[in-house]
């Protein structure tokens, strides 16, 4: 499915980087960064501009050729890897980052690949995550169409347990990326460090 939507000229998602990662680049460790779900590129290349040795793992080849062909369009080096989240190993304490921007996943790989984050990163690691909540399903402006994909607070603060939650909020806000995430969006924001 995901190699289908990829599959066209445009970049779906838009170029531009998601807004809350954007504004909450400081928190971060510098060093190596793994992205989840990547897709296109968007944030990788972003965050690869910032100086981070990025990591991005995603399902979909097609996705991660734009990617690669965005970092090129851009300059900047970007690791990919073609990975099902479901089997993706994230070797303990291995990571100084980790960002997770829309990466919905059926509830038990979710929760293996957020205990995996929390194994994986080091020490005074980071983690920035930005989710639909299941209130997405009335606005209809992008994500998938079933709940159980969808994350509550709730749920990531013990699917997370062992980080520090600096910053947390269900809101809704104006989501505008590409032409899948445009209009008011119920959200779900996390910034979360490891001891």
């Amino acid at each position: 499915m995901w190699d289908q939507r990829y599959n066209t000229p445009e970049f779906v998602y838009g170029e531009e980087p998601n807004s809350f990662l954007v504004e909450n680049t400081q928190y971060l460790m510098p060093g190596s960064l793994l992205c989840l779900a990547e897709g296109e590129g968007r944030n990788g290349v972003f965050l690869a501009r910032k100086g981070f040795q990025v990591i991005a793992v995603d399902s979909s080849m097609v996705g991660l050729q734009k990617a690669r062909a965005l970092a090129a369009r851009h300059k900047v080096e970007l690791r990919t890897v073609v990975a099902d989240l479901a089997e993706y190993v994230i070797d303990p304490e291995s990571v100084d980052n980790v960002v997770s921007i829309f990466c919905h996943l059926p509830p038990e790989v979710r929760k293996r690949i957020h205990g995996a984050v929390v194994n994986g990163l080091k020490p005074g690691g980071v983690l920035i995550l930005e989710a639909y909540t299941p209130d997405q399903l009335l606005l209809k402006t992008g994500g998938p169409p079933a709940k159980e994909m969808m994350m509550t607070l709730g749920e990531l603060r013990s699917e997370l347990a062992g980080l520090d939650f600096v910053f947390a909020q269900e809101i809704e806000r104006e989501v505008v990326e590409g032409r899948l995430h445009t209009g008011v969006g119920a959200v779900v924001q996390v910034i979360a460090k490891k001891p």
